[in-house]
C-alpha cells in the first residue's frame, strides 16, 4: 500500500467515516452527525444507510469525536466535496461556524440538507429536515402546566440546555416550553430575556448525562426549591434526575424532555421523566437520502412543508400520565416506534 493510500485511509479513520460498497454510477451522499455515540445519531445513521441501500446511493458517514467538534465536521465537508458527492446531510455542531464550509460545498454543486438543527442563517442550507422543535417544547410545557394545575403559577423552573456554541435548538425548545407553560418568551429568537420570576436559570449539559447532573447541581445551588426541569434531551434529563435524587428531590420535581428514543421512553415509563416529545431521526435521514437521490437524478431541490420553513418530520408527546385535552401516546406505543 503506497503512502497516498495510507494517508487517505488514516484521514477517513480520524473522521469516523464509513462507506457503503458502490459502483461508479451511483450518486454519492454524505451523512455528517455531531457524534456517532449518541443513540439519536445512531438511529439517524441507521435510517440513512437503509435508504441508501434501497435507492442505490453510495453513502459515506462521518461524525465528530464529541458534541461540539466542529473541526471534524468541516474536514468531513471538505472530503465530501473532494469525493464528488451529490449531497450532504448534516447535524451541525456549530450552526454558524460550519456555514462557510457548506457554502463552498453548495458552490461546488452539492445539495446541502440540515438535519434536526437549522443552520444560522437557515438558508445556508438548501433545505432543513427536522422536528418542529418549538412545538416539541410547547407540548412538554403544556403537559407540565397541566400536571401542576394551579401550582404552576408558583413553579420554580430550570432549563438544562445544550452548548453555548449552538443555540438554535435551545432557543426553539426553550421558547416553545415557555409558551406551553404560560411564560412570556419576549423575543422568541433569544434566550434569557424573559422576565418571569418563575425561571431560576439555565445551564449547559453538552447533551449528556454527566453534563445534566452537573448543570442540575449548579442550578440547585442557586435555588434548591426548583420543581420543574426542562432538559434539551433525555441523557441530560437522566443526569438531572440523579442530582435531584441525591438530595431526595426526585419525587417532587417534574422533569420534561425532548427526543423520544427508546432509553428515554423507558425513563418515562419508570417515572424518571414525566413526559417527552418524540422525534423521528430515522425518518429525517431516510427522507434526506431520498432528496439527494432526486436531486442527482432531476436537479430538483426539496420544498418545505406547507406553512413552514422546513420539512417537518413529526413530533408526538409521550407520557403515561396524560393531561386532559392534550393529545399524547403512552410509553408502550412510543417504544414500538421510538425514533423510527
Amino acid at each position: 500500500m503506497n503512502k497516498t493510500i495510507l494517508a487517505s485511509a488514516f484521514t477517513a479513520f480520524m473522521l469516523g467515516a464509513a462507506a457503503m460498497p458502490a459502483s461508479a454510477a451511483e450518486p454519492g451522499a454524505c451523512l455528517i452527525t455531531k457524534t456517532d455515540t449518541n443513540p439519536f445519531f445512531v438511529k439517524m445513521k441507521e435510517g440513512a444507510i437503509a435508504k441508501a441501500g434501497e435507492l442505490g446511493v453510495n453513502l459515506k458517514t462521518y461524525a465528530g469525536k464529541i458534541d461540539g467538534d466542529t473541526e471534524s465536521q468541516i474536514a468531513a465537508v471538505e472530503t465530501c466535496v473532494a469525493d464528488g458527492a451529490k449531497g450532504i446531510l448534516i447535524t451541525a455542531s456549530d450552526t454558524k461556524g460550519i456555514v462557510p464550509s457548506l457554502e463552498k460545498a453548495r458552490q461546488a454543486g452539492l445539495l446541502v440538507i440540515a438535519l434536526d438543527t437549522p443552520l444560522e442563517p437557515a438558508d445556508a442550507a438548501d433545505a432543513t429536515f427536522a422536528t418542529d422543535n418549538f412545538l416539541a417544547g410547547e407540548l412538554v410545557g403544556k403537559w407540565a402546566a397541566g400536571t401542576l394545575g394551579d401550582k404552576a403559577k408558583d413553579a420554580k423552573v430550570a432549563f438544562l440546555n445544550l452548548t453555548a456554541s449552538q443555540p438554535s435548538v435551545d432557543v426553539l425548545r426553550d421558547q416553545g416550553f415557555d409558551k406551553g407553560f404560560g411564560i412570556d418568551p419576549k423575543d422568541d429568537k433569544r434566550l434569557g430575556d424573559e422576565d418571569d420570576a418563575r425561571i431560576v436559570g439555565r445551564d449547559l449539559t453538552d447533551g449528556n448525562e454527566e453534563g445534566g447532573r452537573r448543570a442540575m447541581e449548579n442550578l440547585l445551588q442557586k435555588d434548591p426549591a426548583i420543581n420543574v426541569v426542562h432538559t434539551i434531551n433525555e441523557p441530560a434529563a437522566a443526569g438531572a434526575y440523579e442530582a435531584l435524587k441525591a438530595l431526595g428531590r426526585e419525587k417532587d420535581t417534574l422533569i420534561v424532555s425532548i427526543d423520544g428514543g427508546c432509553p428515554g421512553v423507558k425513563n418515562v415509563q419508570e417515572g424518571i421523566i414525566g413526559a417527552t416529545s418524540q422525534q423521528y431521526p430515522l425518518q429525517m435521514a431516510a427522507l434526506g437520502i431520498e432528496a439527494i437521490k432526486k436531486f442527482a437524478d432531476t436537479g430538483e431541490k426539496p420544498k418545505p412543508t406547507e406553512g413552514k420553513t422546513f420539512v417537518d418530520t413529526g413530533v408526538t408527546l409521550v407520557t403515561d400520565k396524560p393531561v386532559p385535552g392534550l393529545p399524547s401516546i403512552d410509553t408502550k406505543t412510543a417504544l414500538a416506534k421510538c425514533w423510527g
